[in-house]
């Protein structure tokens, strides 16, 4: 037995945590409907001004279930929803399920080529999609997507209330597109749907075991893939967070600015639908101005961003006026958080309310977090969730078992892991492995455990660099390179040697801080590089610096790095 084997991360569980978890039978259809039913005068989310109740939810997303059913949707189909977070998303989103059709989510950000590639890849049957994309991106695929038979067009504007929604068109503030005819599509209002579909049909008949999501990987190595996941995947997963947070169904109100079709923005908002909880949603997370607003006029109980928006978050004055006194965690997930920028949010919310979370689309996504009442540990991603078991494995050989405190590849292997990937069997293998006769979840991620239990990520495996035949973790550098104060983002890629063509160079990109604006280039990259060689391993130390205007940033707020490496 090993030192993983032993859970010594049990010991640091809350009290009446269990260590083990036994998934209710069921799908999340069952949780959703439990929910919608609980109170249904129960605000289900606020959006610009309006209210949506849980007994709105319940008969327009019946309507949206029965209008699929009558275009023949079967249990099974798929339906992309390519949308921000407003009503509608939530809305199809629940009707897609009541429907027992397959939800996917399809980034507004695509381009038309990459959009036309997730619709085919999924053989999807609808597209929920706002007018502007349809006229400017859907009409330019309109041949390419033969498995499309229904396109649901709507705007942003269709759910504010009347005064805001007639400005808002009249003075332009939100984009609008002409929704034209396609040959041989049916090409509907959301509204209409919504408003004539007969909100009755009978539970669909789907199991446990039925796909609930394929939500797909960010792409940034291959091509994108999507993780099918199962309803048992997601009610495991909602009930070992539900357990976790100790949430109480109809009780509180969650706010964040992940996207839905990422799959952490999802999953908040299935949780919360779940248990009767409200969302303050939030269509552009870059607005700070009206998130503040938001936070202000319905003050969370739970926060979930990016640690990117946190920071962003911070910058804003009115952030800082807000009265947090109700606010009892706010959770940070995708990227590392630096210990400044924890300082710095929990010296406005209230200390010890930061938590940290690991997880990935293929887990459903939440695969560890810092305990919600016990100990958190600045700088780790805290401790396996119930029922989950993680080893670290060496990076190389991915077979044997690395000791306690040495850096491993996170192996992962519970009720909330995906079935594969769909329609690509070869993928899914090399993802989905046998280690000692069990199948595991290989992430991709690098990580060490203290003697606690708590894990630590070093690194992806992909950002991990060889200098000289050592191991550069990009994480270790950038938390160095973030306490400078010239600094206020920084990333570290690795590119060639051309001398050595088994190493790489460090190379380090940084966007500076407001008080390093209007100094010399130069003079700053001197002080860095100096400040690197006093806190760093002389082969970790970067060998070049580049100083940007802004670091890109993924739709979610993470760090680029694909888009750096190929700059």
């Amino acid at each position: 037995m090993t030192i993983y084997d032993e859970r010594p991360w049990l010991q640091s569980y809350d009290a009446g945590i269990a260590p083990d978890i036994d998934v209710p039978e069921g799908t999340y259809v069952d949780l959703l409907e439990r929910g919608l039913n609980f109170k249904p005068g129960l605000a289900a989310f606020h959006f610009l001004g309006r209210t949506f109740t849980y007994r709105d939810l319940d008969t327009l997303s019946m309507r949206f279930a029965s209008f699929l059913r009558e275009k023949g949707c079967n249990p099974g189909d798929v339906v992309g929803i390519n949308l921000p977070n407003t009503p509608q998303y939530l809305i199809a989103m629940a009707g897609t399920f009541r429907a027992g059709c397959v939800v996917s989510g399809v980034s507004p950000l695509l381009t038309p080529k990459e959009m036309a590639y997730q619709l085919n890849d999924l053989s999807a049957k609808v597209l929920d999609t706002l007018d502007a994309i349809y006229e400017n991106r859907v009409q330019k695929i309109r041949d390419d997507v033969p498995a499309l038979k229904c396109i649901i067009a709507t705007n942003i504007a269709d759910f504010l209330p009347p005064h805001k929604r007639i400005l808002a068109k009249l003075l332009k503030k939100v984009p609008m597109g002409k929704v034209d005819p396609i040959p041989g599509k049916v090409v509907v209002d959301f509204k209409r749907i919504v408003s004539e579909a007969r909100p009755s049909l009978p539970k669909a008949p789907i199991g446990p075991d039925d796909t609930c999501l394929i939500q797909y990987t960010g792409g940034t190595t291959g091509t994108p893939k999507g993780a099918v996941l199962t309803h048992r995947n997601m009610v495991a997963n909602i009930s070992q967070c539900i357990q976790w947070l100790h949430l109480t169904p109809g009780s509180d109100v969650y706010c964040s600015g992940f996207p839905f079709f990422h799959a952490a923005g999802l999953f908040f908002g299935m949780v919360s639908m779940a248990t009767a909880n409200t969302q303050c949603l939030i269509p552009d997370p870059r607005n700070t101005k009206h998130m503040c607003q938001e936070i202000s006029q319905h003050p969370p109980h739970i926060m979930l961003q990016v640690p990117s928006l946190y920071q962003m978050l911070v910058n804003d004055p009115a952030f800082s006026k807000i009265d947090f006194s109700r606010c009892e965690v706010c959770i940070s997930g995708a990227s590392p958080f630096s210990t400044e920028g924890i300082a710095a949010l929990e010296a406005i919310v209230g200390k010890g309310k930061l938590l940290e979370l690991y997880g990935m689309t293929e887990a459903s996504p939440i695969i560890t977090m810092n305990p919600m009442k016990g100990k958190k540990k600045i700088g780790s991603v805290g401790i396996p969730l119930p029922g989950t078991r993680l080893k670290l494995v060496d990076v190389e050989t991915g077979t044997q078992q690395v000791l306690l405190g040495e850096v491993g590849e996170i192996i992962v292997r519970g009720p909330q892991v995906m079935k594969g990937y769909h329609g690509k069997p070869e993928d899914a293998a090399g993802t989905l492995r046998e280690f000692e006769n069990e199948k595991w979840l290989y992430t991709g991620d690098v990580a060490r455990m203290d003697e606690d239990g708590y894990f630590f990520i070093a690194d992806r495996t992909k950002d991990m660099l060889i200098v000289g035949g050592f191991k550069v973790f990009s994480r270790e550098v950038e938390e160095v390179l973030s306490q400078h104060k010239a600094v206020e983002f920084c990333a570290i890629i690795g590119i060639s040697n051309p001398e050595r063509p088994d190493s790489q160079i460090v190379k380090a990109v940084i966007q500076l801080s407001k008080e390093a604006a209007g100094r010399g280039h130069e003079d700053i990259k001197k002080e860095i590089m100096e400040y690197c060689r006093e806190n760093l391993s002389a082969y970790k130390v970067p060998k070049i610096i580049e100083i940007t205007d802004a670091i890109p940033l993924t739709a979610v707020g993470k760090v680029d790095k694909k888009a750096l490496r190929v700059k």
